[in-house]
């Protein structure tokens, strides 16, 4: 999972741990485990959702200042469908096989 620069530093403190994305179709699994910086992402959740249901506590929750702010970067290519990401931060430990 990829995340603007902005916003990652809140996703390593733990302070973001949730994502809006609208994608054609899932890029990833709960479960499943995606690098980001020195450590991973793993999703916790996955779940369709509708428009009426980004809110402006969402977005905060996103890490954006509101829902306009947080659209400009949810979507991707010519995605239609809406989907709320859960999850937390793994750390990079000794000799966990992350390679930088």
């Amino acid at each position: 999972m990829m995340f603007a620069k902005r916003l990652r530093e809140g996703v390593r403190r733990g302070e973001i741990t949730c994502s809006v994305r609208i994608w054609m179709r899932p890029h990833v699994k709960a479960g499943g485990r995606y690098r980001m910086d020195e450590g991973e992402i793993e999703v916790d959740s996955i779940e369709t959702i509708g428009f009426p249901d980004i809110t402006p506590e969402l977005a905060r929750e996103s890490g954006f200042l509101g829902v306009l702010d947080l659209l400009k970067i949810a979507k991707h290519g010519r995605g239609e469908n809406i989907y709320l990401v859960r999850f937390h931060y793994v750390p990079k430990k000794q000799g966990s096989g992350i390679k930088d």
